[in-house]
């Protein structure tokens, strides 16, 4: 069961932006590290973007690094991940998650909430 709920997600053109957001219904996300991570067909699921819920780091997969924003509204009710740029290799679903240990994990066994994931696709 998902506790964590993406939106945002759909069909963009090569070079176009989408915004993905990021609730937990009930919840904000003070006291959790939040991450973003996606996942091709055939392939594993991947770090996209994380943010530390204590001073607000970000840290970025290196291949989208400088064209993706990790952020949180003020209240910690919600968390973003502005992609722009996007290419087709940018291509997945991609799913928010979180967890409250105190390192920020970059890795997808790292977290214990998931969404259900949100489709992004960019065609060529």
């Amino acid at each position: 069961q998902a506790q964590l709920v993406e939106s945002g997600g759909g069909l963009v053109q090569a070079g176009g932006s989408l915004r993905l957001s990021c609730t937990a219904p009930g919840r904000t996300f003070s006291h959790y590290n939040t991450g973003w991570f996606r996942q091709a067909p055939g392939k594993e699921r991947e770090f996209v973007a994380a943010i530390d819920w204590r001073d607000g780091n970000t840290y970025y997969a290196d291949s989208v690094k400088g064209r993706f924003t990790i952020s949180r509204d003020s209240a910690w009710n919600t968390v973003y991940l502005q992609m722009k740029g996007l290419k087709p290799e940018d291509t997945a679903v991609y799913y928010c998650a979180a967890h409250s240990r105190v390192l920020v994990s970059l890795i997808a066994a790292g977290y214990d909430y998931w969404g259900q994931g949100t489709q992004v696709t960019v065609s060529s």
